[in-house]
């Protein structure tokens, strides 16, 4: 089994997900949705190690893989001393049922090779029962309500729960498995023809990344990034998972191990300024839809997080019976931190509405007048504490970040009624904005230190202040942001990696311990644009793509002392923002600067 993040590649369908790993195992796998049970666990440590490998019998094997140009179809290449063989791996995009397709295909020589699948349901808690399909062409599992069929010409005979396929593959020939999931009541899906698969994937791929309005250095890298974020946008609704994994520690070994399969508020206005920049306009559209229904209801029960259908109750549990990625435990399944106040998040919402706006996506008649009772319950609690962007369980404080949002929130407010011509009570709005904004210059801002901080009459510092120009709060070159980016540099950062705090005093509620939070990066090598530093940015933004795996993914975290990923993966929050620095390095009118340009001269 592979044994780090990077050693993953990741291949879905725009509504499930899988994680192959460098050694042709499939280690992590969830039907029927990305918030659902997993079908294989091993990367978390079941009972029985669930995984599904093809692999040639040399375990000396060497190996090379890649993505075939502008598509998530996966190719690992195994060369033994008697040949070579390619193993390509996808999903083609979902018609009435889900399918991981492998075909093992023969470059040269003659290669012995194994296939071992060992399936799990539950998160490994539940053994299927396993019996042979009627044709004799494959077999199918059963538990509960789960349906899997592994389909394929290769013999197949069971060993020690497990289902083992041993076969030679010669140059030019070529040996498919096809695994599809079902509801078990239901009657067993149909089987798909896996090189037809093969080709319309490739081609539905190449179509998409057609649309991308990427050119420069950077657009291999970029086009790259959008099909991750594309393979993490769930296409029924619209939204954009967080990553696909729970429980991939920030620390290996520690306890912040949290469920990112559920979909944030704080990513909106960075997602939909990068889908928008760079030409994705259905997918700018839908993920817009997905945030109006979403929050759709009662002002005061808008939440941080939900699921991909906008679901609203994810308690968090934990799995006793998996042992966790390295030992990190516990294992959790759900997010309590979707029960916490965060005040970014009304700021999020509006500027994301407000970005689309601008681009010409006109919202639905409903919701306008919903915003307006968003930023009417905004007005009545703007000064509670709350729990920040981070998430901490330390009990809430005045995170001078959640303000700066605040104040975010009711400047697009505002705006939507200057430039868009909505109704509402600007005059009260203005005030309240400008009252906001100046309890955040004087609170939020340190004398002594000479910078912004974490949370009011604190001396802590964040790297969320890293938003503060890039919201149009305040613009780079005022003397305060100035010398917080500096501060930011000088003790939260290593070789241009960003700590989103200091850890190591437990602040937050939790052990210390945890990588540098990339995303952040990302946000400092945009402030350096903003401030006219073109070089540094540069030098910045290409150490990060350093950090990237060897098939262009990056996780949530990386730990510049081990030189490895941590924290859950791929992130679409890392490779938002690597599309949106991108996009800021090569165009004047970036992402940074438009959301930039909205600065109201005040405080």
């Amino acid at each position: 089994m592979s044994s780090t993040i990077e050693d993953y590649a990741l291949i879905g369908d725009c509504q499930t997900a899988a994680l192959v790993g460098r050694d042709g195992s499939i280690d992590w796998l969830c039907w029927p949705r990305f918030d659902s049970a997993a079908c294989l666990a091993a990367l978390l440590g079941t009972r029985e190690n669930g995984r599904w490998r093809i692999a040639p019998a040399d375990v000396d094997a060497r190996i090379r893989r890649r993505y075939r140009p502008d598509t998530l179809i996966l190719e690992t290449e195994f060369e033994t001393g008697d040949g070579a063989v390619t193993l390509i791996d996808f999903m083609p995009m979902r018609d009435t049922a889900s399918d991981v397709v492998r075909i093992v295909a023969g470059r040269r020589g003659r290669v012995r090779m194994r296939m071992e699948l060992i399936l799990r349901f539950d998160y490994g808690a539940s053994v299927p029962w396993v019996t042979r399909l009627s044709d004799n062409g494959g077999i199918r599992a059963i538990a509960g309500p789960d349906l899997v069929v592994l389909r394929t010409p290769a013999p197949l005979h069971g060993e020690d729960a497990t289902t083992v396929s041993e076969f030679d593959v010669t140059e030019g020939e070529s040996v498919p498995f096809v695994l599809t999931h079902g509801p078990s009541h239901l009657h067993v899906p149909r089987a798909v023809d896996p090189h037809r698969a093969l080709q319309r994937t490739e081609d539905e791929w190449k179509i998409w990344c057609g649309q991308c309005n990427m050119s420069g250095p950077w657009a291999e890298v970029v086009r790259r990034s959008l099909i991750t974020l594309k393979a993490l946008i769930y296409q029924p609704t619209g939204g954009i998972v967080a990553a696909p994994t729970t429980s991939l520690p920030e620390c290996p070994g520690g306890v912040r191990n949290w469920d990112y399969r559920f979909c944030w508020l704080r990513d909106a206005t960075l997602a939909i300024l990068a889908l928008l920049n760079a030409g994705c306009m259905n997918e700018a559209r839908a993920w817009r839809g997905w945030l109006e229904r979403t929050v759709a209801g009662n002002p005061e029960q808008i939440q941080i997080m939900y699921g991909l259908a906008g679901e609203r109750r994810l308690p968090e549990l934990e799995i006793p019976w998996l042992s966790g990625y390295e030992g990190s435990r516990p294992v959790r399944v759900g997010n309590a931190a979707a029960a916490q106040l965060q005040l970014d998040v009304f700021g999020e919402l509006m500027d994301a509405l407000h970005q689309a706006r601008k681009a010409g996506i006109a919202p639905d008649e409903y919701v306008w007048p919903l915003q307006r009772a968003l930023v009417e319950h905004l007005e009545k609690i703007w000064q509670s504490a709350d729990q920040g962007m981070w998430e901490t369980r330390g009990g809430p404080q005045h995170f001078t970040s959640s303000k700066v949002l605040a104040w975010v929130a009711l400047d697009r407010a505002v705006k939507a009624v200057e430039i868009f011509g909505r109704h509402g009570p600007v005059d009260r709005w203005r005030v309240a904005r400008d009252r906001i904004h100046a309890d955040v210059c004087r609170l939020g801002y340190s004398e002594s230190r000479g910078c912004f901080v974490q949370s009011y009459n604190s001396d802590v510092l964040d790297a969320s202040l890293l938003l503060i120009p890039l919201t149009g709060f305040l613009p780079a070159a005022d003397q305060r942001v100035r010398r917080t980016i500096a501060a930011i540099q000088r003790e939260l950062t290593v070789d241009g990696l960003v700590r989103r705090y200091p850890t190591s005093r437990g602040d937050d509620g939790l052990p210390p311990g945890e990588g540098f939070f990339l995303a952040c990066s990302f946000w400092l090598a945009d402030d350096l644009i903003l401030l006219g530093q073109y070089d540094e940015a540069r030098t910045l933004f290409e150490r990060l793509l350093g950090l990237r795996n060897d098939v262009g993914l990056l996780a949530e975290e990386y730990d510049p002392v081990s030189r490895r990923m941590v924290g859950n993966f791929p992130q679409a929050f890392s490779h938002i923002g690597l599309v949106n620095t991108a996009l800021n390095l090569t165009r004047a009118m970036g992402p940074a600067t438009q959301r930039g340009l909205e600065q109201t001269p005040a405080g």
